[in-house]
């Protein structure tokens, strides 16, 4: 907890992380050399690589399977663009839009989107599916998906699988090396500054998805890749890579360090210990999860919150709050106090 900015009453990861104090510390003097004309794009191209090799740490892959980007939905929408006209996607009923509207603008040639609700997901992959894509973690309610069955249909079906783990890395332990591609943005859990994502292919990935948005940062070497017409892509994950956002990086690196060196069963354990409590003095079932959420239909639990000073988030008619590395027992009690006073809340039903 010390090693974060003063996150008292902060239960929103699932909405965007908070700072380490390193994360500052890198923000503060990229923003000083860059007032002294001190920067440079190869400064910032070392930390692109530290920051690949310590993601592909935290999700147990070689930092070779690694590409870097800035957003989630771009880096699906390089596989959506790879499927061949016709495909069957099969996406879990209200996931983020991220992994389902890239396929869904791929209707005008025949690519179809079949959304079953999440249980049954894993059951409605068949013969003919191209693609399951879902989150490891609901943004909505926070449900974690065992990812087993889902993996063993798809293979069974010849299908890719897409998991995005931005709910997970960072918090819950996850290997992306199961799945054929994930995608995570590093500002919710792993707590950096927004404008860093990856994702992780697979050598049926590899194989399969083509690099359309390949620019000079797709290159085998970079600073060859400047101009056309002669094209020589990476020949790993590297081809994927988009221009970094060069300002994001320092903090994202220092963030990964910090996140890298934490265990994530720990992490996971202090979460899940947090909701299971509170969960425990409203009288309800425990989640297990580090995302809980309650009906919230109106939002009065959700005002109140705020006008107490507590920031939590409002999804899909219900109240979400999340508990990380910085949340302590205090926020649970306080937490509690509020919707104890707040006419009409009920934890269930």
């Amino acid at each position: 907890m010390d090693s974060f900015v003063d996150g008292s009453g902060y239960l929103a990861a699932c909405t965007a992380g908070l700072p380490t104090l390193g994360t500052l510390a890198a923000q503060r003097a990229d923003l000083d050399a860059w007032s002294r004309a001190a920067t440079s794009p190869a400064t910032y191209g070392a930390l692109v690589e530290e920051g690949r090799a310590l993601f592909a740490g935290i999700v147990g892959v070689d930092a070779a399977r690694v590409a870097t980007g800035s957003q989630t939905s771009a880096m699906v929408a390089l596989v959506a663009a790879s499927l061949p006209d016709g495909a069957e996607v099969v996406v879990p009923d209200g996931d983020f839009s991220s992994i389902v509207f890239p396929f869904l603008v791929q209707a005008h040639r025949g690519v179809t989107v079949r959304s079953v609700p999440l249980e049954r997901l894993a059951d409605a992959v068949r013969p003919g599916t191209a693609l399951v894509a879902w989150s490891a973690v609901q943004s909505a309610t926070g449900v974690v998906t065992d990812p087993a069955p889902v993996l063993d249909a798809a293979r069974a079906a010849g299908a890719l699988t897409l998991c995005d783990l931005t709910q997970a890395a960072g918090v819950l332990p996850v290997s992306a090396a199961p799945f054929d591609v994930t995608v995570t943005h590093a500002y919710k859990w792993l707590c950096a500054p927004r404008g860093v994502a990856f994702a992780t292919f697979s050598d049926a990935a590899l194989e399969r998805v083509r690099p359309v948005q390949a620019g000079w940062y797709a290159g085998a070497d970079v600073w060859s890749s400047c101009y056309g017409p002669t094209m020589q892509l990476a020949d790993d994950a590297r081809r994927f890579d988009v221009s970094p956002a060069w300002q994001a990086w320092p903090g994202a690196v220092a963030a990964l360090r910090h996140l890298a060196s934490v265990d994530a069963g720990s992490a996971w354990r202090h979460a899940t210990g947090r909701t299971d409590r509170l969960a425990d003095a409203l009288g309800t079932p425990r989640s297990g999860q580090a995302i809980t959420t309650f009906p919230d239909p109106d939002g009065s639990a959700l005002r109140a919150l705020t006008a107490a000073g507590v920031t939590a988030s409002g999804r899909a008619g219900r109240l979400r709050l999340a508990f990380h590395l910085w949340n302590d027992d205090a926020d649970v009690d306080r937490v509690v106090a509020v919707l104890g006073a707040v006419e009409g809340f009920r934890p269930a039903g």
